[in-house]
């Protein structure tokens, strides 16, 4: 089928045109050259003049927008007659997609499919978060473990607050790094350092007093080792 040169200005379909069937929604009113009915929201061409749905054997098909590409598909493969929905583009002078019409009960079974999907994929999300927290929680007890090695004294319920902290998932924080997954002792030090700084010394005082961070930091820094050095010289005295 040609399009109609009167319906848009010197136009051709694209150089790979939709397969199938073309049916067209105009840009001007059309009325079908069989029944005379009209304007025509859709057409198709026959022997270049327009015919309406019904007249074309299509009547019975129903519309499908473009946007969800599985249900297009879908559709298209369960329906024994289909067409592509074609409109021409001025600005950029070509023809593009708007849409399928298929078979109702096609659109239906396709609709199932789909839907049938999106329960199978939600049902792996599910699992799939399971699964991370189960990991999760593995790691967050092994960076634990790492910090009472490191830092004896530090208390069991401080150590694994840190190793949750450090470690949750997304925060980017030290213990999503490469170094904090491979259980380095400067990633597992550098969280240590982190809680100290924030719960044991009056840096976060300083910074919101206007104290600029890296000042803030020398300011603290003995306090910063007096707690470490506690905490580490505390597996050194049991060990004696």
């Amino acid at each position: 089928m040609v399009p109609d040169r009167r319906m848009a200005p010197r136009a051709t379909l694209p150089p790979h045109p939709p397969t199938g069937l073309l049916v067209f929604q105009p840009l001007k009113r059309r009325h079908c050259a069989e029944c005379r009915r009209g304007p025509l929201s859709l057409l198709v061409l026959e022997d270049a003049a327009p015919r309406c749905l019904d007249c074309a054997d299509l009547g019975h098909l129903v519309f499908l927008p473009r946007g969800d590409t599985a249900l297009t598909r879908r559709s298209r493969e369960e329906s024994t007659l289909s067409a592509v929905v074609v409109r021409f583009n001025r600005r950029r002078s070509r023809y593009e997609r708007q849409g399928v019409l298929v078979e109702e009960a096609a659109l239906a079974r396709a609709e199932q499919r789909c839907l049938a999907d999106a329960e199978a994929r939600r049902r792996r999300r599910v699992r799939d978060a399971r699964r991370r927290a189960a990991q999760d929680a593995l790691f967050a007890e092994a960076f634990s473990a790492e910090i009472r090695r490191l830092f004896p004294g530090c208390p069991a319920d401080r150590a694994r607050a840190i190793a949750a902290h450090a470690s949750e998932r997304g925060s980017g924080r030290v213990g999503r790094s490469a170094a904090g997954r491979a259980l380095t002792e400067g990633a597992v030090t550098s969280a240590v350092v982190a809680s100290v700084r924030h719960l044991d010394t009056p840096y976060d005082r300083l910074l919101m007093s206007g104290v600029p961070r890296h000042e803030a930091r020398r300011r603290i820094a003995a306090a910063v080792e007096t707690v470490l050095r506690r905490w580490t010289e505390a597996g050194l005295g049991s060990a004696g």
